[in-house]
């Protein structure tokens, strides 16, 4: 049953008035002045902006990932500025999950054992985790894959591979930088239609930063970085 919309619970992220500023001896450089939004549990939200804006910045704070200058990140209530590095990486691990342009996959594992890795972190015991991992990458269209290295994969099988290590935690929220931007258009529109079919499923909230448009106005929401604060953006 989906939660009322004004539920406190209904919010899975939150970023009040985030600023970060690159300090170097005299120069100072302000990459992000005041961002603020939430997302909902469930909802997919893009962030569009030029290149250079500060749109993977704003990504790795959200994540944990880098600092903050000013302001506060909220992940299902946790504030991670709050937390020591440790409690930050549980957060991390029980919360979120990431998706990156380059897929990061480990080049000495198999897909199986790459995808596993999130549970094992987690304590889940080994067979379990082997379970899990083997549903979601045949959810994926792996089964035939499970036992071959990332080399031996297609640019979009390893991709598919990044989303369900991902997704193998049923984390609150996904967070992607630029997903599909070193795949063609064929294979960029099986990973986003994969994304948001496994979004309806699960109900993982996604938050992606994408250049591409066309892309971004199939998710809920869009959100436009621009001079260092966010600007939604209505799709046509």
């Amino acid at each position: 049953m989906s939660k009322p919309m004004n539920s406190h619970n209904d919010i899975v992220l939150r970023a009040s008035h985030i600023a970060k500023v690159y300090d170097e001896g005299d120069l100072k450089t302000d990459v992000l002045a005041d961002v603020s939004f939430t997302l909902k549990r469930g909802e997919t939200l893009a962030i569009v902006g030029a290149s250079g804006s500060g749109k993977s910045t704003l990504l790795h704070i959200i994540g944990g990932l880098d600092t903050l200058t000013r302001g506060e990140v909220e992940v299902e209530g946790q504030n991670l500025s709050s937390l020591s590095d440790a409690d930050r990486g549980r957060v991390r691990n029980r919360s979120m999950g990431f998706i990156y342009q380059f897929h990061h996959l480990l080049p000495e594992f198999t897909a199986l054992e790459n995808v596993c890795m999130p549970l094992l972190i987690r304590g889940v015991g080994i067979a379990e985790a082997e379970r899990q991992a083997t549903a979601l990458l045949g959810r994926v269209g792996l089964s035939q894959r499970l036992h071959h290295k990332p080399g031996e994969l297609s640019g979009g099988e390893r991709q598919r591979c990044a989303v369900a290590r991902a997704l193998v935690t049923r984390p609150a929220v996904v967070l992607g930088d630029e997903p599909t931007g070193n795949l063609d258009e064929s294979n960029a529109a099986q990973v986003y239609d994969l994304m948001l079919e496994l979004n309806r499923e699960i109900g993982t909230s996604f938050i992606l930063v994408t250049h591409d448009n066309r892309l971004a106005a199939r998710m809920d929401r869009t959100l436009e970085l621009h001079n260092g604060s966010l600007v939604e953006k209505v799709h046509a």
